[in-house]
């Protein structure tokens, strides 16, 4: 299971979080979040580097992308999957598309990436009136819509005492998890001693299920 932690910003809290060896880490480009990058911390770390953006412009990715070194971008807009297409032209990036989900219907989005070959995996989000990070959980028994083909990474909500809830999914889809603002002390800070909790038993639970 794939393990994101975004929202990352200072670069001491980067350094202790990388010591707890999730698979990406995730870095915040739209000015509207509460956990936004404006300046390039002095420290980023050796592993994956995911840059989160919310309709953007071509030329904002892509400085982003050489700027900070990334490996994979995520948009979390109202993003076509002709704009995800773009992208992967433009920097070779595989694009990880965030979908917002309250109702079943909202899967109905889907079905747009599901030919884009940029677009390899979907993030399932819970609607809100910003985009991501509210701390707020949609209804996880509406993934047993899902029935496309791409593999999706779960978000919205994720925190403290969630992980057998986590590991009863049984979707074949199911990727990964998205871990942000019920890990933190304030935006952009993860609170180490609650984040080594929670990917300790999640590490735990794999191995012994």
């Amino acid at each position: 299971m794939i393990i994101k932690v975004c929202g990352m910003r200072e670069g001491r809290n980067i350094r202790e979080v990388e010591k707890l060896h999730p698979d990406m880490m995730g870095f915040m480009f739209w000015s509207g979040s509460k956990r936004y990058v404006a300046e390039k911390p002095d420290y980023l770390p050796k592993l994956y580097r995911v840059g989160v953006f919310v309709n953007p412009t071509l030329d904002d990715v892509v400085s982003k992308v050489k700027e900070y070194g990334l490996n994979r971008i995520q948009l979390h807009g109202t993003e076509s999957a002709e704009f995800c297409h773009s992208v992967y032209k433009a920097t070779g990036l595989l694009v990880t598309k965030a979908i917002s989900i309250e109702t079943e219907k909202d899967f109905e989005t889907c079905s747009q990436y599901e030919q884009e070959k940029a677009v390899d995996i979907l993030l399932f989000d819970t609607k809100s009136s910003g985009w991501g990070g509210s701390g707020q959980e949609f209804d996880w028994s509406l993934l047993d819509r899902y029935t496309g083909n791409k593999p999706f990474i779960l978000a919205g909500g994720i925190g403290p005492g969630s992980e057998e809830r986590i590991m009863s999914i049984r979707h074949p889809r199911f990727h990964g998890i998205d871990l942000n603002s019920r890990f933190e002390s304030e935006p952009a800070l993860k609170d180490i001693s609650k984040l080594s909790l929670f990917i300790n038993n999640i590490r735990n639970y794999e191995q012994n299920k």
